[in-house]
């Protein structure tokens, strides 16, 4: 019963990230199940079996909205799956001691990317699609992507999401839309991967029936989140989460002793706390400015109004 606790709230942490940013279901779940002491190829297996319950629900969701592009879907969802069941193989063939720090990398380099993605990046979307030559591009993201998201755990939205959203050719909604759906694919191929591999001893049932908990519980509240507080401080928070809680294993594994640790911790910590700091300051200017310059609209139509 701790046991289902613990991973449903990570779950639940998973799922308001997720459900706020359109990405990092994978990579927040993974790394709270390894927080607990969870395998590596545990961890992976159970979060790609219970984002196959996920994806259907999300891709079934967006094909009623017309958030999927389907001829991207079909570039990006088979190399996906393949992508997905090379890196389940991957990573079940690496040692679980060594795999921890392989995964704890990833897994911090992923969350740097969110962070950054969320913060100094941004690009203008002039919604005028891709290209059939550009369609065809999505062949090796989708591989990469789908490698990816297995050995770390999770990484589909993050490599996927943003690499299309950089582009500036595809409207926000059709991106996670069209990524969300590709994604049951992606999950089969991993989960087949791990089932191959590993029989039934992949997977832990409370693991997994607890993300199912833990993300049914918190979609409604990520939906009502997503409303309140914006992206960047959303994207900023969760992706330095990621980061500080993955650093401390990575040190552990690379053999950094204990005070240079914990003061290199420490440290990420102060500058984590320093861009959510920046994040907050800078949605409050923007949001300053965008009020001033509404007065000052109002103010020039009602000065042309008098005259």
């Amino acid at each position: 019963m701790p046991t289902l606790l613990l991973v449903a709230i990570a779950g639940f942490l998973a799922q308001l990230v997720d459900g706020s940013l359109g990405m990092g279901f994978g990579v927040t779940a993974t790394t709270g199940l390894l927080a607990v002491g969870t395998a590596p190829v545990m961890a992976s297996a159970s979060v790609h079996l219970a984002k196959i319950g996920t994806a259907v629900v999300s891709g079934a969701a967006h094909w009623r909205m017309r958030n999927v592009d389907w001829r991207m879907v079909g570039w990006l969802a088979l190399p996906g799956g393949i992508g997905g069941f090379l890196g389940a193989s991957v990573l079940s063939s690496v040692a679980a001691g060594s795999a921890r720090g392989w995964m704890a990398l990833l897994l911090v380099v992923l969350g740097s990317y969110v962070v950054l993605r969320f913060s100094a990046w941004s690009t203008p979307v002039r919604s005028s699609g891709l290209t059939p030559a550009g369609r065809r591009w999505l062949i090796p993201l989708g591989s990469i992507g789908g490698f990816v998201d297995s050995v770390g755990g999770g990484g589909w939205g993050p490599v996927t999401t943003s690499t299309l959203l950089s582009t500036g050719r595809i409207l926000p909604r059709r991106t996670v839309g069209t990524v969300n759906t590709s994604e049951l694919i992606v999950s089969l191929g991993a989960t087949t991967g791990f089932l191959l591999h590993n029989g039934g001893s992949a997977w832990k049932w409370p693991v997994t029936l607890g993300l199912l908990i833990g993300g049914v519980v918190a979609a409604p509240l990520a939906a009502w989140l997503v409303r309140i507080l914006p992206v960047r401080v959303l994207g900023v928070g969760a992706g330095g989460l990621i980061v500080f809680s993955n650093s401390r294993l990575l040190l552990d594994t690379v053999g950094v002793p204990q005070t240079p640790g914990v003061l290199l911790t420490t440290a990420l910590g102060l500058v984590w706390a320093a861009g959510l700091v920046w994040a907050i300051r800078s949605e409050v200017r923007q949001r300053r400015s965008a009020r001033l310059g509404a007065t000052d609209a109002d103010e020039h139509d009602y000065a042309y109004e008098a005259r």
